[in-house]
């Protein structure tokens, strides 16, 4: 890595890369690189420097990862040479991400210089959560982040692809089709308990493609990408999919996916971080159970 700065985009959906991304940016700033994160879902990729090296941080879904994240990759700025390096977190294996991904960067004239894929604790719908295995898998994935990032500064971090394997997995996940009629067919539709909700508006704060409107109550509109967010931070237990019983899964605090972020003083000091904004009085009042660890 050639630059002493770097712009690491990130978009995580309840909490696994969010974790991921802050060990990686503790480990530049230990070694004198600069770190500045951005949410992915507040970013207008045309804002987007490429004089620094650029980190994409993200969750795999469907084998691939969000049609609203291909969205931003597609509109990242051509450039001459700039480095770019990729982490994503997962349950188990992806096959349609490392590889497009390098295609479609290598084609607007980026320097593609490492790729890592992390197995992280699921939050697709687990009936139980083991928390002893979580914190285990979290610990893990953790050192893997801290190992890739100095892999990465030392120059032995590498970005492959399996040409063929990984084209047919992309064309077979990442489409219309997949995404509307598999993804958010009717039976996963996501729905709210009136009797239940109290109105806090936290689940509309947390979408990152704005498909819920609070009219008293919240409701959904058909961008619905099912990132999860809604369905495991609601503090009150009312958003929900009709006869779908789960565990919420929560790797951070909701206040965290929701405000800037900084390598250090983040965790125990959200006042001292750059762009921090309080969060909304209704925030506040559900922040006990919407955001706590589970």
């Amino acid at each position: 890595m050639k630059k002493n700065r770097i712009d690491l985009y990130y978009y995580s959906g309840t909490g696994n890369t969010l974790l991921v991304t802050r060990q990686m940016a503790q480990v530049f700033e230990e070694n004198a690189i600069t770190v500045n994160m951005h949410r992915i879902e507040k970013t207008d990729p045309a804002s987007i420097r490429t004089d620094t090296t650029i980190g994409l941080a993200f969750p795999v879904a469907f084998q691939s990862t969000f049609p609203f994240l291909w969205d931003f990759f597609r509109a990242l700025p051509k450039c001459n040479g700039t480095e770019v390096f990729m982490v994503d977190t997962m349950i188990s294996f992806s096959g349609a991400i490392v590889g497009p991904l390098k295609k479609m960067l290598k084609r607007k004239g980026y320097h593609c210089i490492g790729a890592k894929e992390i197995v992280m604790p699921s939050n697709w719908f687990p009936k139980n959560i083991n928390e002893r295995e979580k914190e285990a898998r979290i610990e893990e994935g953790k050192e893997q982040a801290r190992t890739y990032a100095l892999d990465l500064i030392q120059g032995r971090s590498a970005w492959r692809r399996i040409q063929i394997l990984s084209d047919l997995f992309y064309r077979l996940c990442c489409n219309d089709y997949m995404m509307k009629n598999v993804n958010t067919a009717p039976g996963r539709r996501i729905a709210v308990d009136r009797d239940r909700c109290t109105d806090c508006g936290l689940c509309s704060r947390l979408c990152p493609v704005g498909n819920i409107t609070v009219n008293k109550h919240p409701e959904w509109s058909d961008r619905c990408q099912t990132c999860m967010r809604c369905l495991c931070f609601c503090p009150a237990g009312a958003v929900h999919i009709a006869n779908k019983p789960f565990t919420p899964y929560r790797a951070v605090q909701a206040r965290e996916l929701i405000e800037a972020q900084r390598p250090a003083d983040r965790a125990n000091k959200p006042g001292l971080e750059s762009g921090y904004v309080p969060p909304p009085k209704e925030d506040r009042a559900c922040a006990g159970t919407g955001g706590a660890l589970t």
